[in-house]
């Protein structure tokens, strides 16, 4: 308007937009002739907004408050083997139930979840960052930072939306956000894989095994709590 009204001299009241055109005093014009003179003269007709989440506050001191909106569960439960003399493995299965909320689409929200999942597969077992003493990336390329493929994928996946899901949070038909929240349930996997290596020594030593948990971490953890189980050393593994 501001624009329209100093090009045409006119007072900011007698420019009018209409369907498609616009009036400004005696005379009137299409809307993308508007736009077309003001992008001439460099006049940005962008805006920008951002949105500013409700009944959000939290108390760092008093570790007290509301930091989100609302909370996404789930449940992972993962099967692993490992090799024990190359560190290599394979997820098994894995069973997962989350929470969406009230499901907008069950097909999207179960492709959401399987995606977001492998891709904290990903995260949590191949893809992992090395620099050289100069400080250079070296995991910089798809030869050498390994995301994972359709080969990782556990041929037994077990996914499941919890049914009886409804947002107590007022947002789009009491559903929830369902793209980066099943990533976390990787860590089943991460956590399976650590009970295989605490296998290998007996049960008797907690592995320091270490993320991304690649093959030659494995083996590396493999071989370290065997010497820590027969030289009685390290920490005793509680049940639970």
């Amino acid at each position: 308007i501001a624009f329209a009204a100093q090009a045409y001299k006119v007072p900011a009241e007698q420019v009018v937009f209409l369907a498609g055109r616009v009036r400004i005093g005696n005379e009137e014009i299409s809307f993308s002739e508007l736009v077309a003179q003001a992008y001439l003269n460099r006049v940005s007709l962008s805006a920008t907004g951002f949105y500013a989440t409700p009944d959000i506050h939290y108390d760092r001191d008093k570790a007290r408050g509301q930091p989100f909106y609302y909370f996404a569960y789930g449940a992972a439960v993962s099967e692993v083997v490992i090799d024990t003399l190359t560190g290599e493995n394979r997820v098994l299965r894995i069973d997962i139930l989350h929470d969406v909320g009230k499901s907008l689409n069950p097909a999207v929200d179960m492709g959401q979840i399987e995606g977001g999942f492998i891709q904290g597969l990903g995260w949590l077992t191949t893809e992992e960052l090395c620099w050289d003493d100069a400080g250079q990336l070296q995991t910089h390329a798809p030869s050498t930072y390994k995301i994972p493929t359709t080969n990782d994928r556990p041929d037994d996946m077990r996914i499941a939306i919890w049914e009886r899901g409804e947002n107590r949070s007022e947002t789009i038909y009491r559903s929830k956000a369902v793209g980066e929240p099943p990533l976390m349930l990787a860590l089943s996997v991460f956590s399976a894989l650590t009970e295989a290596v605490a296998a290998a020594g007996g049960n008797t030593v907690f592995p320091a095994l270490d993320a991304p948990a690649t093959p030659e971490r494995i083996l590396m953890a493999v071989e370290d709590v065997r010497a820590r189980a027969t030289s009685g050393g390290g920490s005793v593994r509680g049940g639970g």
